[in-house]
């Protein structure tokens, strides 16, 4: 009885902690370059269940002796109880019973999402795997929100003034009012006859995609190994698309409907705990009274 209300209870966690996810997918749907996150479920390892009476003698006068006798154990062995035996293989299996589920990870979704045409020459997309380089007080982070603007230096920078960087790890200066285009290797070029090379956007992939973790305000940033190594990127397989803004990969008719069979799944575990509840109420304050 105890077990079916924590196995209850922990669909309960688990579903509670699914709606968190889902709420925070549905709020970024329209962020830029946003990646929805999966919670990825997980089970406790099952209990294996054995019948324990298999050994039973039909006389109730020295049946405990006569099992004994036949497992060939000692009649002070505590690991035993109606002829079960801790480790015993003669009992017959019945099956497994579920401890319950846990939320293991919290996966990201890393699918393309749908590319918007803006007109805009500093707003970027990138078509396949790679993520945008920029500076931020903690360090490098990397980003699929192509939204950049120049400041009055002519310095490349997202809204958040974090400063877009080139290969070599610079911040990316468009001079004075100087028009560009930025082609799929993204590299950087004046609008003029002959055009010159201003830069080239850093956009970098990495092999394991585990390696980059979402830090939040749409940031990533390169995770450790066991061995205190941070991941290091390499080259993008991508395409930049001058003039693109990459929208969020959140379906928002499939993330309600992911919800409402959500809560569903937590009515049903939380029906379950008062369930449990109804029936120990019953086992303490009426059997009880009757034994009595």
């Amino acid at each position: 009885m105890w077990r079916g209300l924590y196995t209850a209870a922990t669909g309960m966690v688990s579903e509670s902690k699914r709606t968190d996810v889902i709420a925070n997918n549905i709020s970024n749907a329209a962020t830029t370059g946003y990646k929805k996150d999966v919670a990825i479920q997980g089970e406790f390892e099952n209990l294996l269940i054995k019948r324990v009476y298999d050994h039973e003698s039909s006389s109730a006068v020295g049946a405990d002796m006569k099992v004994l006798s036949k497992l060939n154990t000692n009649a002070e062995d505590v690991t035993q109880f109606k002829g079960f035996k801790v480790g015993s293989e003669s009992q017959a299996p019945i099956g497994k019973l579920g401890l319950g589920d846990y939320i293991a990870e919290i996966a990201v979704d890393y699918s393309q999402g749908s590319l918007e045409s803006t007109g805009n020459e500093l707003d970027l997309a990138i078509a396949g795997e790679g993520f945008f380089a920029i500076q931020t007080p903690e360090g490098v982070r990397y980003t699929r929100n192509g939204a950049y603007v120049k400041n009055s230096a002519g310095v490349v920078q997202d809204l958040r003034g974090y400063n877009l960087l080139d290969v070599a790890g610079n911040p990316i200066v468009i001079p004075g009012n100087v028009n560009v285009t930025i082609n799929g290797a993204g590299e950087i070029f004046t609008v003029e006859n002959p055009a010159r090379q201003l830069a080239r956007i850093q956009v970098v992939q990495f092999a394991d995609r585990r390696a980059v973790q979402k830090q939040g305000d749409n940031l990533f940033y390169a995770a450790t190994d066991n061995a205190g190594n941070v991941a290091q990127p390499v080259p993008a397989s991508g395409e930049v698309m001058q003039g693109m803004l990459e929208k969020s990969n959140i379906e928002i008719v499939r993330e309600m409907v992911e919800l409402i069979h959500n809560h569903r799944l937590y009515e049903a575990n939380s029906k379950a705990v008062t369930t449990q509840d109804a029936m120990l109420d019953a086992a303490v304050n009426q059997l009880g009274r009757i034994g009595s």
